[in-house]
């Protein structure tokens, strides 16, 4: 069986033509599969996603797919990158429309965005983002003040900063990205953010690459 650079994980929660777009742009390799097999099989995994966290637990769960990202990512250190709702599964718990048990790869918790009277929910739009890692961050090759494309209604509460890769500010400050050893995730949608996203990706590969070396 073909290895790919990238498995796009399909668990039924939308948004995966965009983002198998965006990583064939950058020359990358794409299986979209929910099939042992391609996901052992691929050097990197990504778990996208828009919708409800605890629909999307209960589908990984069907499909068997717990304890195979728990066996990839967590015991063997493959690199993973969750997008949107991606990257809420990998907290500990949800708090959307009651209390959901997350995959528990980040000591957060997911909430929703308690913001002023006349602020808008869910945050839908442009936003800038301001890095927190600078060594071999996802930012790494973007100048400046750089916008994402969020749409959320909840936010990932990280409990310790030292996961923690850039913040946003949308009445409230909130974490819009994750960077912890071979574990990544962006809030916003880096496959519709234009030429920062892209980038932003490219970075995720290129940072990679030596830990699949070692792999």
């Amino acid at each position: 069986m073909a290895e790919h650079d990238v498995c796009i994980i399909d668990y039924g929660m939308g948004n995966l033509m965009s983002v198998l777009r965006a990583f064939e742009l950058i020359g990358c390799s794409v299986v979209v599969s929910n099939h042992k097999e391609d996901i052992m099989n691929a050097k990197r995994l990504i778990l996208p996603g828009v919708g409800a966290f605890s629909v999307a637990m209960d589908n990984l769960r069907a499909l068997n797919l717990i304890d195979l990202l728990h066996e990839e990512v967590l015991a063997e250190g493959k690199p993973f990158l969750g997008i949107c709702l991606g990257m809420q599964l990998i907290a500990e718990d949800s708090y959307e429309h009651g209390h959901f048990k997350g995959l528990g790869w980040v000591p957060a918790s997911v909430r929703r965005l308690e913001l002023e009277e006349g602020m808008r929910v869910p945050h839908m739009g442009w936003n800038d983002v301001y890095p927190v890692i600078r060594e071999k961050s996802l930012f790494d090759n973007i100048e400046g003040e750089s916008s994402y494309y969020f749409v959320h209604s909840y936010h990932v509460d990280c409990r310790e900063v030292n996961y923690v890769g850039s913040t946003c500010k949308y009445g409230v400050e909130f974490v819009s990205t994750i960077q912890h050893k071979n574990i990544y995730a962006a809030q916003f949608h880096p496959e519709k953010s234009q030429n920062n996203g892209i980038q932003m990706l490219r970075n995720f590969i290129n940072h990679t690459a030596a830990a699949i070396n070692y792999l």
